[in-house]
């Protein structure tokens, strides 16, 4: 008969969950600190060196860069501001198509030969590629150029330039050229894409593109490389 006691009194104990190697008593085993657990290390920062490598490894596997862009161009003499906007497509090799759709002006280029169309002038200025502003910074965009070697490098502070969670580079061309003194390159961490691009010339002028809704490898015709002015159009060659 004390056996079946036993048992009976044993039920409800089981019923709440005590597991087995819990006090005889029902009472509650003291709970067991967690293990302290260090977070892992935190990765070293790159350099600019290998921030440069990553995005030059972005445009090399990238035959066809398409984006939305908004510019803003700043003249510091007279303290004005001009802003654009529309649609960029970069092809290798030198090939590129920059349509405005803020004003009707064009800038395009067959690999050879660079057009600036503006319509409100009703004038269109033909130069070689090499001497424009627009290739001679964003080349390595359509295989014209690496970065490591086209420029010296140096990595900027992105916090204090408000680029959070990407990097900034600061270029300057190891062959000087006319059309700017230092470019800024401000790099997505996640895809290695350049989002956005400031080039600052010798008379303190800035020129900035903004770059969204990045689309790469899509087919373009090379149509979209040339272009004819309307009539009437007055060209300009140097």
């Amino acid at each position: 008969m004390k056996q079946k006691w036993l048992l009976i009194a044993l039920v409800p104990v089981v019923a709440l969950g005590v597991l087995p190697g819990s006090s005889a008593l029902g009472q509650t085993p003291p709970p067991t600190k967690p293990s302290a657990t260090r977070p892992p290390p935190a990765l070293p920062e790159p350099s600019a060196s290998e921030i440069a490598d990553r995005v030059q490894a972005f445009y090399d596997r990238t035959t066809v860069f398409k984006s939305d862009f908004q510019q803003r161009y700043w003249v510091k003499a007279y303290d004005k501001t001009k802003d654009s906007r529309g649609q960029v497509i970069f092809k290798k090799p030198g090939k590129m198509s920059w349509r405005y759709t803020n004003n009707g002006n064009r800038v395009v280029s067959d690999g050879t030969v660079v057009k600036v169309y503006e319509r409100d002038n009703k004038q269109m200025y033909e130069q070689r590629l090499n001497d424009s502003q627009y290739p001679a910074a964003l080349s390595f965009l359509t295989g014209g150029a690496k970065l490591k070697q086209e420029f010296m490098l140096r990595k900027l502070n992105a916090r204090d330039l408000k680029f959070e969670g990407g990097y900034v580079l600061e270029g300057a061309p190891k062959q000087p050229t006319a059309a700017y003194q230092k470019l800024l390159l401000f790099i997505d961490a996640r895809t290695a894409q350049v989002r956005r691009v400031l080039l600052l010339d010798a008379q303190g002028n800035r020129n900035r593109f903004e770059f969204d809704n990045p689309v790469v490898n899509a087919r373009v015709p090379d149509s979209e490389f040339s272009f004819e002015p309307p009539p009437g159009t007055q060209v300009i060659k140097p």
